[in-house]
């Protein structure tokens, strides 16, 4: 595999939940990290450069374009469905099973549980598993674990903290916005 191929492109933006670092292969999207600080983000290059084996290079524009695009449009309201060329790398197994089935059948504004995407993907019972599929997305908002709610209506863990997930379900309308 040439270098190309392999190559990583990321930048980080601004967004309503604090900065986001977004990384792109040739396959597509391929992260998203809350919460981008300098420590964040340099744990996440160094995670990067392991895993496709050259250094990323920060590049907002090119595949990163669109991206940058569609999630400064979610943030603003006017986008509810997230079209992007996903590179599932980073998720393999039972967790990119979940995952799909996340990006694909729950829609802006919904929310669905545990036990339920457990259903969906075959293995009933194995809502715990749903759960560390949940914390290991690579692919947060994107592919959207903030839609995954407990049965009992207790909004669950959630790997950008339980304050951005309410933010984000706030967004969509799941949840009343805060008064400030």
């Amino acid at each position: 595999m040439n270098s190309d191929t392999q190559s990583v492109r990321w930048a980080v933006v601004g967004s309503d939940i604090g900065p986001l670092l977004l990384a792109a292969t040739r396959e597509g999207l391929v992260t998203v990290v809350f919460h981008a600080t300098s420590g964040r983000r340099e744990a996440t290059l160094r995670q990067l450069k392991g895993r496709f084996g050259a250094e990323p290079v920060e590049d907002p524009t090119g595949r990163l374009a669109e991206p940058i695009r569609q999630l400064a449009a979610f943030f603003d309201g006017t986008l509810r469905e997230f079209e992007l060329p996903l590179d599932w790398s980073l998720s393999g197994g039972f967790n990119r099973q979940v995952l799909r089935e996340l990006a694909t059948g729950v829609p802006y504004g919904t929310v669905v549980g545990y036990g339920e995407l457990a259903d969906r993907v075959g293995s009933p019972g194995a809502a715990q598993a749903v759960g560390a599929a949940m914390g290991s997305n690579p692919l947060p908002i994107v592919v959207p674990c903030h839609r995954v709610v407990e049965s009992g209506g207790g909004l669950g863990g959630f790997g950008g903290g339980l304050e951005t997930k309410r933010q984000l379900l706030a967004l969509e309308g799941v949840l009343p916005a805060p008064l400030f």
